[in-house]
């Protein structure tokens, strides 16, 4: 599965993609009939949509011709003056229902030229109008003179928000493979040969740093041949993986805004992030948040004899991970040097998604230091418990253990 895996999954998305392009490569036509004689300037061709204009032709007929030349569709704006009335009485016509960005583009482009003409019914010029419009960008600078941008500040949210899903995601499925494991070894009494041999926490330790590294190889596996066949993929069948119907409307909405040097102040930004700080800190918090909670996971698989027993000690280890992620998403990104952020930073079962978060916005060392010590403490304390539970319960049968049962085995 480490090999098919990336391979099924980059097949299925350049599957995906492949269809995605031949349907947004397809040609629409579009009729216009345009009564109100207002709008009939703001359509262009494009080379994925043509525009052709009725005349002479009432409704019901234009209906039935469009239809016969199986055409796109037929865009109606009534007879009127009223640019108000004319705001809700334009209609679309298709005989299925038309995407969202073909909607979204006849809007914009009718809005605007109802708009236009409006404002020269009350006697505005436009190209005074468009002479006086000032496009303001602030510049961004702290009290010690660092300048920041916009951009900057995004690609902190999206390198903290990579970070903390990422860590998330890795607990969850490769402490699921550790309690799991665990549980597969008690059933099968293999267990109880290996016991014999080795400590209890030698044991737990050695199940959690082996699947730990197994699944850290499996991941650069997974990147590296994702990414050997994403270029496969491209070279051999020429499919543009990043070439979806979004990712068009945007680098098209980018081209119509002319943003000049945006490619350079993305690395810009890039560039002044604090790299090493940034690699250092992801590693230490990454493993010692997947140590602190893959420990837990090992304690429970110890504890019951099969998954359906899991469920009652699994909800609350996850509710600690679930509301780190809810408080990163909405608290850090707002706020990253609030008090709710700073508290849960330091708090062992919330720190590491929720510090990875905060780090690329800037935290000072003495908190990260701080922050990784209590980690790692709350580790090893966690570490001793789980072992006196794994000791207990690796050799308990045909019994459904209760938190109970679980303080009385942390007590021999």
């Amino acid at each position: 599965m480490t090999i098919l895996s990336p391979v099924v999954l980059i097949a299925l998305i350049a599957t995906v993609t492949y269809l995605s392009q031949i349907s947004n490569n397809k040609v629409r036509t579009i009729a216009i009939l345009d009564e109100s004689g207002l709008v009939a300037n703001a359509f262009k061709d494009t080379e994925t949509t043509k525009y052709k204009f009725l005349k002479n032709i009432d409704l019901e007929a234009a209906k039935v011709l469009v239809n016969a030349q199986e055409d796109y569709g037929l865009l109606h704006i009534e007879k009127s003056d009223d640019i108000n009335y004319l705001e809700n009485h334009v209609k679309f016509y298709s005989e299925d229902s038309p995407s969202l960005s073909i909607v979204s583009s006849l809007e914009s482009k009718v809005e605007k030229s109802l708009t236009d003409v409006k404002l020269v019914q009350v006697g505005v010029d436009l190209d005074k109008i468009e002479s006086a419009k000032i496009d303001v960008s602030i510049i961004q600078e702290n009290f010690s003179g660092e300048k920041t941008s916009k951009v900057e500040s995004i690609i902190k949210l999206a390198f903290g928000g990579a970070a903390g899903y990422l860590l998330f995601m890795f607990i969850i499925i490769y402490g699921n493979m550790i309690m799991r494991s665990v549980i597969e070894e008690k059933t099968s009494r293999v267990i109880e040969v290996i016991i014999s041999s080795v400590k209890p926490m030698q044991l737990m330790l050695g199940k959690i740093i082996g699947t730990s590294l197994a699944g850290i190889t499996q991941i650069i596996i997974w990147i590296i041949l994702g990414g050997l066949l994403t270029g496969l993929v491209g070279i051999i069948f020429g499919i543009d993986m990043s070439q979806t119907p979004q990712n068009q409307v945007i680098e098209q909405s980018i081209v119509n805004q002319q943003l000049n040097g945006q490619i350079e102040t993305i690395l810009s930004g890039f560039y002044h992030l604090p790299l090493t700080n940034l690699i250092i800190a992801f590693l230490l918090f990454f493993i010692a948040g997947y140590l602190l909670y893959s420990s837990m996971y090992a304690a429970i698989g110890a504890a019951v004899d099969n998954e359906t027993d899991t469920q009652q000690f699994v909800f609350p280890i996850l509710m600690p991970l679930v509301l780190s992620v809810y408080i990163g998403f909405f608290t850090v990104i707002e706020d990253p040097h609030g008090t709710i952020s700073t508290i849960f930073s330091f708090i062992p079962l919330t720190s590491p998604v929720v510090m990875l978060m905060r780090i690329p916005f800037g935290v000072p060392i003495w908190q990260q230091l701080l922050s990784l010590l209590l980690l790692i403490g709350s580790f090893l304390l966690t570490v001793w418990f789980a072992a006196k539970i794994y000791r207990v319960g690796i050799l308990m049968y045909g019994k459904k253990p209760t938190y109970k049962e679980l303080i009385k085995w942390i007590k021999y």
